[in-house]
């Protein structure tokens, strides 16, 4: 199937977020991590549009091309939350589609599923982390890194990785590598410094026990800790567990992490997509 030109698209009014939509069929709606941008949950990959959907993507606020946020606001979750429900009622409208997410994202997409849990055909939690505390050593982490960045800018930001997350060096180089590309796309640098600060101290939803009641088929997304130990598999593990109508998949040990396999990944995405529980057939 031919793939449609890809369109942008700013939705206003403040802050204005940026984003862009590709191919035609029923709506997939892509949210991406902290430190990331519309581009990184499949990577580039169009296999989604080939196997006839229609992707919405976008960044997040601070995020990539799209505004910081306004006087009063923040980076909060019921922010990001916020500008996720303008961005379907500008390009999805009504009816229901699939919500798909990676880390931050993963967490947006869940609290939006809480808000409008009868919008969903399906829900992809791509590499959660959140697991209904806020645990203060993690917060010494982000604070650290939130600070390398401010005062190092990409070079001290990619260092503090290097040294604070325990990569494995089997994946070392390739980490900092994907990780140096990715923070260097920010036309806002000291809106991502606010969000590393103001991200992991919001919560998405107060307790895991709030995910029983989202009876919406869900697409857990694991990756082994070796090369991502920033998105442990035990957290997609107990998402897995929580959510009453989830499925759970992952690469084989010793691959790399599905959730950086934009054509595999994407190839997951539509056969989920494709179960006649999500398609309504």
């Amino acid at each position: 199937m031919a793939v449609t030109e890809t369109d942008s698209f700013v939705v206003g009014p403040e802050p204005e977020i940026h984003g862009e939509a590709a191919g035609a069929g029923p709506p997939i709606v892509l949210c991406h991590g902290i430190t990331a941008t519309r581009r990184y949950v499949v990577h580039g990959s169009r296999s989604l549009e080939r196997s006839g959907h229609r992707v919405i993507s976008y960044d997040a606020r601070g995020h990539g091309e799209s505004d910081p946020a306004p006087p009063g606001e923040g980076y909060g979750y019921p922010w990001l939350v916020d500008d996720l429900e303008r961005v379907v009622e500008a390009e999805v409208g009504e009816g229901g589609f699939v919500l798909a997410g990676h880390s931050m994202g993963a967490h947006t997409a869940v609290a939006y599923a809480l808000r409008h849990p009868d919008r969903l055909a399906g829900l992809i939690v791509i590499g959660p982390v959140y697991l209904g505390e806020v645990a203060p050593a993690s917060l010494e982490y982000w604070d650290g890194l939130a600070a390398a960045l401010a005062d190092g800018g990409a070079d001290g930001f990619v260092e503090y990785i290097g040294a604070n997350q325990g990569i494995d060096s089997a994946w070392r180089d390739a980490v900092l590598r994907f990780t140096r590309e990715r923070i260097l796309l920010h036309r806002h640098p000291q809106a991502q410094v606010e969000a590393l600060r103001e991200v992991p101290r919001s919560r998405p939803f107060e307790s895991m026990d709030e995910l029983a009641g989202l009876r919406i088929p869900t697409l857990v997304v694991a990756s082994h800790d070796d090369a991502d130990p920033g998105h442990p598999y035990a957290a997609a593990e107990a998402y897995a567990t929580a959510l009453p109508l989830a499925r759970l998949v992952s690469e084989p040990k010793g691959e790399s992490p599905l959730a950086w396999q934009g054509g595999r990944l994407s190839r997951e995405i539509a056969a989920f997509c494709d179960d006649p529980a999500v398609a309504g057939v």
